[in-house]
């Protein structure tokens, strides 16, 4: 007791705490036991020798009021049995937490039914819904906090309204207003309150995945936080973009890039996906602004250390669309009105007050058109496209060695159109540079050439540069075409091909064209079959755009000198001194596909007749094509036909080849047949016998 008293005082005397807790709610908190005081009589029995002349005599009665309460629930304590609890099976306890986890989804469903069959009014319940997330049982925790994660989704994705709620002013707070516009207040009030809590609770939970925190409550273990941080990543991804025009999108947005680049594959592409989407979806721009920004700020805070799938979801942008109708636009040919020494001289009196009521109507019109929706998404799209490029540019100046060039070269290839004319001239010189660098892969020297004459085919045709150095280097690569199953690269080079070609006929001399020609069938010889028929697709539009390739189907030479093939240059290398002889091998292909196009290009390419394709082939691309007759996942394609039957048909005659009066003969034939002969094999046994007994 006097160890005790001492100990008591010596705490109350130095404000001392236990934990957290004065020793005045030690007892409302019960948190005294024998262990605790056997640690503190070891702790104090040297202080023995306490001091009490500070302490008040009010203050000593308390203490002591307090110790006898403090003995008294110790005695009770060890008084008490310790409670036992029966031990259950294995298949009691499987049976007790599908029970438990029955009353929990019945709980769950009806708060969400209530919810979600007035929201107006039972918009509170929403609160006790979310209270689930913090289930501390430990059988049910983890499936108890998925359900709810998710069940809320759901009831936001229902009950959100299609506009953003704003925060009410002093004014309109204090004004009176009627019941129905209070109830909705309150309502929006509260849903904004809950789906703050639940976008908190959310991003909690994956912080503590990432951090990897124990909570105190010990109900959800570490390893399992992984699948409640991958279930509430899902729901921010789906909240992404289900709602981007609701409240704290921006937050969302947030969130989510950063999980972009993160380590876990799973989460990476739910996240890619879900940004990816959302771009797709997004016509008003506000969105894709958000998302653009944060990527620029993680991209140059990483030192450009991202996964090239972040860059890859700017392809997804919505701008092209846009800003080619604005261009049009702008360089159009706007009305002119007449004036009025016009309308006085070539005008009469009545056509001239019809004249001023339709310039009136055209004036109403066009200011109806411009509408500052218009005007603001113009505004937030070419603001969106300068960060795009921003990022690109970056990359290109400072780590022209990363995993993200073929991302940017892509992406410029994409929207180079867009680019502003200042920068074609430095952007190529760029381009080349890195193609002649030796340090691209193949697959990003293409990128390279078809963002060169994506630009040069856009708005860089009023520029007076020769792209000639792009041409040489794609008919020097062209042989080092991968010939093995990862053929992607042949879609690259059908793209290149009907760029530079195709569409820039005006600028392609017919000796660039018949060497790209050659080329292109000695190409094919070694390639696989879906590559094959999207090559001879090609060799199939240049005939047409240059009809005089023709001369490549006959073997007569044109002019002096002979083919040579191993030079770099199509112009030079004397395309018109040789045939097109690859083609009667491909004649003898094992792919129907390629038979076909071989014997059609052989014929001249023609396009009706008897040598012409079908409407269906003839009216595809070459990279439609090669997409069409894939063997990515190495199967044949067509699928080959199954061998012949070896059984041998039989023909048998049935009635309706019969006549009915012949009909009747042979059966009457055949009934007095088997009346005459009967099938008795025992008389012909006792014949048999007889003779024997008789020798």
């Amino acid at each position: 007791m006097q160890v005790l008293l001492h100990v008591l005082l010596h705490i109350y005397s130095t404000g001392q705490k236990f934990g957290n807790i004065t020793i005045f709610n030690v007892f409302e908190r019960s948190l005294f036991c024998s262990s605790s005081l056997h640690l503190f009589d070891q702790k104090y029995r040297k202080n023995k020798e306490t001091s009490f002349k500070n302490i008040k005599n009010s203050n000593v009665s308390k203490l002591l009021t307090c110790t006898v309460y403090i003995f008294d629930f110790v005695l009770k304590i060890s008084e008490e049995e310790p409670e036992i609890v029966p031990l259950l099976t294995p298949q009691e306890q499987l049976e007790l937490r599908a029970q438990k986890l029955t009353e929990k989804k019945l709980h769950m469903a009806s708060l969400s039914s209530a919810v979600l069959a007035d929201p107006h009014v039972n918009i509170k319940k929403l609160k006790e819904l979310r209270a689930m997330l913090m289930e501390t049982d430990p059988c049910v925790a983890v499936t108890v906090r998925k359900l709810v994660m998710v069940s809320l989704l759901e009831v936001f994705k229902d009950i959100v309204p299609s506009y953003r709620i704003r925060p009410l002013t002093e004014e309109e707070k204090a004004a009176k207003v009627k019941k129905e516009t209070l109830q909705l207040r309150e309502f929006e009030e509260g849903l904004v309150s809950q789906y703050k809590f639940y976008l908190e609770d959310l991003e909690q939970t994956v912080k503590d995945w990432k951090q990897k925190k124990q909570k105190r409550s010990q109900a959800v273990s570490l390893q399992s936080y992984k699948g409640l941080a991958e279930v509430a990543i899902r729901c921010i991804c789906d909240l992404l973009v289900a709602l981007p025009h609701f409240n704290f999108h921006n937050n969302i947005v947030v969130m989510v890039v950063p999980l972009m680049r993160d380590s876990v594959k799973k989460v990476s592409e739910m996240c890619c996906g879900a940004v990816s989407k959302l771009l797709k979806q997004d016509k008003l721009g506000q969105a894709s602004l958000a998302v653009v920004k944060v990527i620029s700020g993680m991209v140059k805070g990483r030192n450009y250390n991202v996964k090239p799938e972040v860059l890859n979801c700017l392809l997804c942008l919505r701008i092209k669309e846009v800003e080619m109708r604005k261009d049009t636009e702008d360089t159009a040919p706007k009305k002119k009105f007449m004036s009025f020494k016009e309308k006085r001289t070539n005008l009469s009196r009545m056509q001239r007050k019809w004249k001023k009521a339709e310039e009136k109507l055209q004036k109403e019109l066009l200011e109806a058109e411009a509408s500052e929706s218009k005007d603001k998404k113009i505004k937030l799209h070419t603001e969106t496209l300068n960060i795009v490029f921003l990022i690109y540019f970056r990359i290109l100046k400072k780590a022209q060695k990363s995993i993200l060039l073929p991302s940017v070269l892509e992406g410029l290839a994409r929207f180079a159109h867009l680019i502003n004319l200042e920068f074609f001239d430095d952007l190529l010189s760029v381009l080349y540079g890195l193609i002649t660098s030796g340090d691209l892969t193949y697959r990003e020297s293409l990128h390279c050439i078809l963002t060169s004459f994506h630009i040069l085919s856009g708005q860089g045709d009023v520029l007076n540069i020769d792209p000639l150095k792009f041409y040489n280097h794609l008919y020097k690569t062209l042989l080092t075409l991968h010939a093995g199953g990862r053929n992607e690269d042949t879609a690259i080079v059908l793209q290149c091909l009907d760029v530079m070609l195709t569409k820039r006929r005006k600028q392609v001399t017919l000796q660039r064209a018949q060497g790209f020609l050659k080329r292109l069938s000695t190409l094919s010889l070694h390639l696989l079959p879906d590559s094959s028929v999207g090559i001879l697709a090609a060799n199939r539009a240049l005939m047409h755009t240059f009809p005089k390739c023709d001369i490549l189907l006959d073997n007569e030479m044109q002019g002096s000198g002979v083919y040579l093939p191993e030079l770099d240059v199509p112009e030079y290398c004397n395309p018109q001194n040789t045939a097109l002889w690859e083609l009667h091998l491909l004649k003898r292909h094992y792919h129907p596909m390629v038979r076909k196009f071989a014997a059609h290009l052989m014929k001249g390419a023609p396009s009706e007749g008897s040598g012409a394709l079908s409407m269906e082939l003839s009216r595809r691309t070459p990279v439609q094509l090669f997409e069409d007759y894939s063997v990515k996942d190495m199967s044949f394609n067509p699928p080959v036909a199954g061998p012949p039957s070896k059984k041998k048909e039989h023909f048998t005659i049935g009635d309706a080849f019969l006549d009915s009066e012949l009909k009747t003969l042979i059966n009457a034939a055949l009934q007095n047949e088997s009346e005459l002969t009967s099938l008795d094999f025992t008389s012909q046994q006792t014949q048999q016998e007889t003779r024997m007994t008789a020798n």
